[in-house]
């Protein structure tokens, strides 16, 4: 069915039937308009007095209730007689119509669809952005206790290190005391066996003629332990070669030496200063 696209079967019929309504009409005005014959009525008159004339106002009457005259009926103009052309324009403006409905229906639904997928879309939005924000926070929460978790290890690191310092402090402190008592006792005990060592050299010296009476003799000592004497230096020494003799032959004649009180002072190798004096 071809579609009217100017509306050109709809305006025409509705021009006839307006044509066919003003001519009906022309027509039920010139039947009521017809003329008929004016008849004249007589007057019959007579003559009154002034004195005779009623000067009260006349009894108010009621209007006499108006005559409906007859009206002759009008004719109904006859329905026009579809054709197969005004069927078609009926049936394509009807199609037209349904089709315009349909059309806005679809527009209708497609923006409801809209609306529903943006709204959709806005609730994911939002339900992202509170995630989001939530995950933030538990990261900031995360976050700030592994903070306080990691400042707590801190300072249990550095208490632990003073702990330690002091402990380490106390404890050297500890040792160099007995370090140094230690030493006053090998001081003591070195000294005590070098002036034995003194001894038994003294006691085996044959003082030369020519040793001068301020003999001083530097001697350097090895001995095995237990006191053998196994080598003998003479370095500075202000006695000639019979005093350095006689000075070597009495460190040898002294062997074994005598051992220390305190084994951890022995030395095997010895440097003494000779002096036959002392």
């Amino acid at each position: 069915m071809i579609r009217d696209q100017y509306n050109i079967i709809p305006i025409t019929m509705a021009g006839i039937f307006h044509l066919l309504v003003a001519a009906s009409l022309v027509f039920a005005f010139d039947f009521s308009s017809r003329s008929y014959p004016v008849v004249p009525l007589p007057i019959q008159a007579s003559l009154v007095l002034e004195e005779e004339i009623d000067t009260r106002p006349p009894p108010v009457e009621e209007p006499p209730e108006p005559v409906e005259e007859a009206l002759e009926p009008v004719e109904e103009p006859p329905e026009p007689v579809d054709t197969a052309e005004d069927l078609r324009a009926r049936e394509e403006e009807e199609k037209r119509r349904v089709d315009l409905k349909a059309e806005q229906d679809r527009i209708r639904l497609q923006q409801l669809e809209d609306k529903q997928r943006r709204d959709r879309d806005e609730a994911e939005r939002k339900k992202r952005a509170e995630a989001e924000v939530e995950r933030r926070r538990e990261l900031a929460e995360q976050q700030r206790q592994e903070d306080i978790e990691r400042q707590r290890l801190e300072n249990e690191r550095q208490r632990r290190e003073a702990d330690e310092e002091e402990i380490r402090r106390l404890r050297q402190l500890e040792i160099d005391a007995e370090d140094r008592r230690l030493e006053r006792l090998q001081a003591d005990d070195a000294s005590r066996w070098r002036y034995a060592l003194q001894g038994r050299i003294r006691r085996n010296y044959i003082q030369p003629a020519s040793a001068p009476p301020d003999l001083e003799c530097t001697v350097d000592i090895r001995q095995l332990p237990g006191g053998r004497v196994v080598d003998v230096t003479i370095g500075q020494c202000n006695g000639d070669a019979s005093v350095r003799r006689a000075v070597e032959a009495a460190i040898y004649k002294a062997s074994p030496l005598p051992s220390p009180d305190n084994p951890s002072i022995f030395e095997r190798d010895l440097r003494i200063t000779f002096k036959p004096e002392q």
